[in-house]
């Protein structure tokens, strides 16, 4: 999984696998072989060998935190899946700071692990909607004032984005990379490259995965995508 969109160009997404359970590797093996599309190109039970990668969140030795750090301090364009399960919520967040760019939970749809690998190759940010519900849960759980309260911070961190960056907030929290995004929204992909910067950086958000997290704390995710012509 490198960045661009890989995935248009009919040029493999090669993808390492890297998870310390043999059974989970070849069961994650077999989901993602049906996909002609996909290049299985090795398998390890350490981040320390992965490259491009699907990673166990939690590993003995380098885990899967540990390795997106490494791979992140490279500079690398390699995308990021994280595996986790419930109850991993803490590694959840630290993952998400350390750069990784998708998270899904181990026990979900064999489809949704083919349809993030997509996404992550092609650029865009993916989290299963179980896993972007147990962050959001989690964080409002952390936050002062409880969930009401995060929510309506979350609320006044997006009511200072304007309205297409609220709607091309919406379409990257449901997995869509920029040129998908153009598509949708009719402006060219450099438009929404500059959008997903300015979104960024009024957020105080690092990367695209944490910013889809705060548009489904904010509610963003419930309403639908927007449609029609460009709108400033």
């Amino acid at each position: 999984m490198s960045g661009g969109e890989r995935a248009s160009t009919g040029t493999p997404i090669r993808v390492v696998i890297a998870d310390d359970e043999p059974m989970v590797r070849a069961g994650v093996r077999a989901v993602l072989t049906t996909d002609p599309g996909i290049e299985i190109v090795a398998e390890t039970g350490d981040g320390r060998e992965a490259v491009v990668v699907v990673l166990d969140i939690r590993m003995p030795g380098t885990d899967g935190i540990t390795a997106a750090a490494e791979i992140r301090r490279t500079g690398a364009t390699t995308g990021i899946v994280m595996l986790t399960t419930f109850g991993e919520d803490d590694y959840i967040l630290r993952a998400l700071a350390g750069g990784a760019n998708g998270f899904l939970i181990k026990s979900g749809e064999p489809e949704e692990l083919i349809a993030g690998v997509r996404a992550v190759a092609d650029g865009a940010a993916y989290l299963s909607p179980k896993v972007a519900a147990r962050v959001v849960a989690h964080l409002a759980a952390a936050g002062a004032g409880g969930p009401a309260d995060r929510r309506s911070a979350a609320r006044e961190q997006v009511a200072g984005l304007t309205a297409r960056e609220r709607d091309v907030l919406t379409l990257i929290a449901a997995g869509l990379s920029n040129g998908q995004i153009a598509r949708r929204i009719g402006v060219v992909e450099g438009t929404v490259k500059a959008h997903v910067s300015s979104i960024l950086a009024r957020l105080g958000v690092a990367n695209r995965a944490a910013a889809a997290v705060l548009a489904h704390e904010a509610g963003l995710t419930t309403g639908g995508a927007c449609a029609g012509g460009p709108r400033a």
